[in-house]
């Protein structure tokens, strides 16, 4: 398990994790303020 996420990691994936983390941040942020207005 640990050696295929390492794998998984060191294929390049790192950059598309981190793009996923930040649409997801933003996402989250979005639906936040979206509830606050209403």
């Amino acid at each position: 398990m640990l050696r295929e996420f390492k794998q998984f990691i060191l294929r390049g994936s790192v950059v598309d994790l981190a793009v996923a983390v930040i649409i997801g941040a933003a996402f989250g942020a979005v639906i936040t303020a979206l509830v606050a207005d209403f």
